[in-house]
């Protein structure tokens, strides 16, 4: 079996079934802040994506599109979800490995350190066979990136910031007394109903 990490140059290296397991690699240098089919939202929380096979799915229509390696598999994620979700290299490499397994995909020869995949003739049969999966998976970067646009609006992160501020400093000053803290929670509560009547 062939795993592929990235070395401190960000280029991919293969490793034969005794070398380091990719996610070992990345959790070791930092990298893996995902946990393979969950993505950390913006305004916190952990969401589910997709699962393990989703996943392959949507790796194996990628390269289906254009030969690939590890970081443009990430980045086009990343690109289709409007930036909401980007798979971690501790999910995506040892997926790409996977696909070659399965016969799904295989390596590109080509100059450099790199790693590209293609996919097969069996990889684009099994997309045909799951047409309807994959197309769900896509459906629901789609739908991610139409959140983010909704959502990503600068000066209601600056307000949130400014409030996070403003409350940090006031309820950590020495003698801050019961009655303040009531206000603090009056006036929260008047702004979250105000809100929800927008």
């Amino acid at each position: 079996m062939r795993f592929f990490h990235r070395d401190h140059h960000g280029e991919e290296r293969g490793h034969g079934r005794h070398g380091p397991h990719p996610f070992m690699h990345a959790m070791r240098r930092g990298m893996g802040g995902f946990d393979g089919d969950q993505f950390e939202q913006r305004r916190g929380g952990r969401k589910r994506v997709f699962d393990s096979g989703e996943l392959r799915l949507v790796l194996l229509k990628l390269i289906s599109e254009q030969p690939r390696h590890g970081y443009d598999l990430i980045r086009a994620i990343e690109t289709l979800s409007g930036g909401a979700y980007a798979p971690s290299p501790g999910v995506v490499y040892p997926t790409m490995t996977l696909l070659i397994d399965m016969d799904l995909a295989e390596e590109q020869s080509q100059e450099g350190p790199r790693k590209l995949l293609t996919i097969t003739e069996a990889g684009r049969q099994h997309l045909e066979e799951h047409a309807d999966e994959v197309a769900t998976a896509m459906a629901r970067l789609a739908a991610l990136a139409k959140m983010s646009e909704r959502t990503d609006a600068a000066p209601i992160r600056r307000a949130m910031h400014n409030l996070k501020t403003a409350l940090h400093t006031r309820l950590t000053e020495d003698g801050t007394s019961r009655e303040t803290q009531l206000e603090i929670a009056r006036i929260l509560d008047e702004a979250a109903s105000k809100i929800e009547r927008l």
